[in-house]
């Protein structure tokens, strides 16, 4: 009815529109047709190239990159007035304005002051959520070992495969559960065994098999204690920095095509531990070299906190090997994988875990290595023996985040790689790799991140943002490829951002979510586990 002008013969027109023209006035009558065939041709065509309008602005939409489409469905009412025909055209532009999404065409333009209907719907989901809405688990039997690392996950990084990136997000949960898990009591005697430990593991699926202990070789004098009591676990020598957890859920093993050990190490937290990080001279591991790669060296505070014992504490060192020879003694004859995560500190101890298992026994399951946000932890003779012993390390770095290229020589990876394409620099940097004390080199696989692609986060936020493992976790649920922006359907919900980083997060989502009136410390508290695998 709305396309007659375009969808009805030239030469039958005229007798089409004489039956089913109305009168200009709105009577009933039909009137003469030369006296409103022209006004009836006129706003049929206009109605029609309306539609045709709303249609085109749809799909340019939908080629601007959401599934979603914003479609006005309603048609505007004919009215007499001229202040009523200018109001219902300020509203019909309007929407579609909206429809065109222009905030993510110009954000600078002051339309990203305001947010679509569509996109203020998609924020009260993100923001309502009482969990995170987890994409769904896929069976990886058949390519466990791919996903695992087997071949430094080539093919999979850019783009980023889905399974790989929600397999990345469960582990970096893991390790917020190790945060949470000091966070809660992070308080522990010296003068005593400590008491086991409750840990949330985010995926019920996993089991908690022991807690891991830190304990710093150095100390702060006593009088410290006095001066502040209630700031004692700040400066105490041990503290729980994570645990070791072993899939028992056979649904889940069955979808991954092996039983899992998890070893979750957080960052941070005492300042015994900031003591240690800043302990950046380069020593040298215990233990046999192999020509092959040189004399493989690691951070002196890195290696203290993880070799140091405390009074009534085995190592870190000590713990995770026991453990790990243990479950891999109750669970001989399956398929089994061992995987370290770990955030900041966590992320440098998680490499020496990792090259400690590899070599503990013999026949040990595969080894592979998340971390995020770790800085440098030896130097290139460490990076090749990791490398030779076959533990694959894939390493997720915020190119915002200082601590990522720290410690050492303030030297890109980029520009190190080039150099050593040169014949004459490749010698000269080897000599000071095996002589320098501050020659430091990342090891493993980089997926590289950016605060930047955020549509949420301020472009200048600030280094604990950038540095922070939710903003990291955030950063990873949005990254499609090296050249593309953030993904439109992105699952992971803005709560904790917004609790952790509010000052970083953009104005505009800040003011929204006030706006909704939304309790951001309930649904930060309620729980977050994954559902169960279909």
């Amino acid at each position: 009815m709305m396309q007659i002008g375009s969808t009805v013969p030239a030469h039958n027109l005229q007798i089409f529109q004489a039956r089913f023209a109305v009168n200009c006035n709105g009577s009933s009558a039909k009137p003469p047709l030369k006296s409103c065939s022209s006004k009836t041709s006129k706003k049929n065509i206009t109605l029609s190239t309306d539609k045709f309008t709303r249609e085109h602005l749809s799909n340019l939409d939908k080629l601007l990159g959401s599934k979603e489409t914003h479609v006005i469905h309603s048609e505007p009412e004919m009215v007499k007035k001229d202040s009523a025909d200018n109001g219902l055209l300020e509203n019909r532009v309007k929407g579609l304005l909206e429809g065109l999404n222009l905030p993510q065409i110009w954000p600078e333009n002051k339309a990203a002051e305001e947010m679509s209907p569509r996109h203020l719907n998609r924020l009260q989901r993100l923001l309502s959520k009482n969990g995170i809405e987890y994409s769904p688990r896929k069976c990886l039997a058949a390519r466990w070992r791919e996903y695992h690392g087997s071949n430094n996950w080539e093919g999979l990084l850019d783009p980023l495969d889905e399974n790989l990136r929600r397999e990345m997000v469960r582990y970096g949960e893991f390790i917020q559960a190790a945060y949470h898990c000091f966070n809660s009591d992070p308080a522990t005697s010296g003068k005593e065994v400590p008491s086991p430990r409750q840990v949330l593991v985010p995926d019920k699926s996993y089991r908690v098999s022991k807690t891991l202990y830190a304990t710093s070789s150095v100390g702060l004098p006593n009088w410290v204690d006095k001066v502040a009591p209630d700031l004692e676990w700040m400066t105490q020598r041990t503290s729980c920095i994570g645990y070791v957890a072993v899939c028992d859920d056979q649904r889940e093993i069955s979808r991954m095509g092996r039983r899992d050990i998890v070893i979750s190490l957080r960052g941070t937290a005492t300042c015994l531990e900031w003591v240690e990080n800043m302990r950046d001279l380069l020593v040298k591991i215990p233990g046999e070299t192999d020509g092959t790669y040189g004399q493989p060296k690691v951070q002196c505070g890195f290696l203290s906190l993880y070799k140091t014992a405390g009074t009534h504490v085995a190592s870190l060192a000590d713990s995770v090997i026991a453990e790990v020879k243990r479950l891999t003694e109750l669970y001989e004859g399956e398929n089994l994988s061992i995987t370290v995560t770990g955030h900041s500190l966590g992320a440098a101890l998680a490499l020496l875990v990792a090259d400690d298992l590899s070599t503990c026994k013999q026949d040990m399951p595969p080894i592979a290595v998340y971390t995020f946000g770790g800085p440098r932890v030896g130097n290139r003779g460490f990076a090749k023996r990791l490398s030779s012993q076959n533990v694959k390390v894939l390493r997720i770095a915020n190119s915002q985040d200082i601590i990522t290229r720290v410690p050492g020589m303030f030297v890109s990876e980029e520009l190190d790689k080039k150099l050593r394409e040169s014949k004459s620099a490749h010698k000269v940097l080897d000599m000071l790799d095996n002589n320098m004390p501050w020659a430091y080199a990342h090891a493993g696989t980089e997926l590289r991140i950016d605060t930047k692609n955020s549509p949420y986060l301020k472009p200048n936020a600030d280094v604990s943002c950038c540095h922070d493992l939710e903003a990291y976790l955030h950063l990873v649920d949005g990254f499609l490829a090296s050249n593309c922006p953030f993904r439109a359907n992105a699952k992971r919900s803005l709560v904790k951002l917004l609790h952790e980083q509010n000052s970083n997060v953009k104005k505009l989502y800040t003011s929204k979510a006030k706006g909704l009136k939304l309790n951001l410390e309930r649904d930060m508290h309620m729980s977050n586990c994954l559902p169960s695998p279909s």
